[in-house]
């Protein structure tokens, strides 16, 4: 029979299932986020629930064990939300235990190219929307960015906005998640929260919107315009919430 382990959906969640699979031997057949997907009668579940000593545990021992970089790579793997994303880490983790720091460069390993994958299509995302967030001004003076990501990007994309915003108060919401980010004074945190009641903008964001679309359309030029390099640097996913696609 199957051994399927079941988390919380959390990395934390996840990191403690892989120190479960190395204390108990455990030899998962799959690992998904419980109640995501419908049971099959011919395989065992087990749910593993998350303990932050131990996940913990597994995180320094990537660090230490591995590198900081194969740490990073299978955190920005788990933000892509990919079906095969959790049994991808475990089995990264797993060789990485093995080879040291070394793993990331078996690039011919399907493991390692898998994983790496997995990363890379997070890291370009995040680096995309660091140009694409556009924030509006609400009423109150607070900055707010309406962004619907691919893949779960919003909490790498913050500690820029924190930076770059410095003292205004500004919100960023991945309105496909209902998550949002909330941040001042340098400083952020993120909570799942679903927009319900109607986004009141201040009465001269209308005017700067307007400035913003003559803006963009003065600069372009008529021959030079590429709409199918236009959307490989700016896919037509992202154009709902740019205020001069409009």
């Amino acid at each position: 029979m199957m051994l399927i382990l079941t988390y919380d959906g959390s990395f934390d969640g996840l990191l403690t299932v892989i120190y479960e699979c190395y204390y108990q031997k455990l030899k998962p057949y799959d690992i998904q986020v419980e109640g995501e997907k419908e049971k099959d009668f011919l395989s065992q579940y087990l749910f593993i629930e998350t303990e932050n000593n131990k996940a913990d545990k597994v995180y320094r021992s990537i660090e230490e064990k591995i590198s900081s970089t194969a740490l990073k790579n299978c955190y920005y793997a788990f933000l892509s939300d990919e079906d095969t994303k959790n049994m991808g880490i475990y089995r990264y983790i797993r060789l990485g235990f093995k080879q040291g720091k070394d793993v990331d460069s078996l690039l011919t390993t399907k493991t390692v190219a898998d994983l790496h994958d997995l990363a890379r299509k997070v890291t370009r995302e995040r680096h995309r929307m660091l140009g694409l967030t556009r924030f509006s001004e609400l009423v109150g003076g607070i900055l707010y960015g309406k962004i619907q990501p691919k893949y779960n990007i919003i909490s790498l994309i913050a500690p820029h906005f924190a930076k770059r915003l410095g003292a205004e108060k500004w919100m960023i919401h991945d309105a496909g998640r209902n998550l949002l980010v909330v941040g001042n004074q340098g400083k952020w945190l993120m909570r799942e929260y679903k927009m319900e009641e109607e986004i009141m903008l201040h009465e001269r964001e209308e005017f700067f919107r307007t400035l913003w679309k003559e803006f963009h359309q003065s600069i372009a030029i008529k021959d030079r315009k590429n709409p199918k390099l236009q959307q490989q640097f700016m896919p037509k996913r992202y154009w709902e919430n740019l205020t001069e696609m409009k």
